[in-house]
C-alpha cells in the first residue's frame, strides 16, 4: 500500500514501536497453530514484554525500559547498570 494512499485513508502516520526486549533483544517468533486433525497455520509467539521503571544509582536517576520477563529476572541477577551496560554494546539499547 502506498504512503500516501495509508496517510489518507488513516488520517496520519504514526511511529510503530517493535515488540523488542532492550535488555535481551528478544523479539517475537513465528511457529504453527496445530489442530488435532495436525493442519497447520502461522501465528507468532509474542515476547512477555512489561514497560517497568528502573533506578539506576550511578546516574541517580529512573529510566524506564521496555523489558521482557527473561529480561527482568537478568537484571535481578546481575544488576541495572550491567545489564544496560551489556545491551548498549550489542545495539539492543541506544
Amino acid at each position: 500500500m502506498n504512503v500516501s494512499i495509508f496517510a489518507a485513508v488513516f488520517g496520519e502516520l504514526k511511529n510503530w514501536v517493535m515488540k523488542i526486549c532492550e535488555i535481551t533483544g528478544k523479539t517475537a517468533m513465528a511457529g504453527n497453530n496445530v489442530s488435532h486433525s495436525k493442519r497447520k497455520t502461522k501465528r507468532r509467539f509474542h515476547v512477555n514484554l512489561q514497560t517497568k521503571k528502573f533506578y539506576v544509582p550511578e546516574e541517580d536517576q529512573w529510566v524506564t525500559l521496555k523489558v521482557s520477563a527473561a529480561g527482568i529476572r537478568n537484571i535481578n541477577k546481575k544488576g541495572i547498570s550491567a545489564c544496560l551496560k551489556e545491551a548498549k554494546e550489542k545495539g539492543y539499547l541506544s
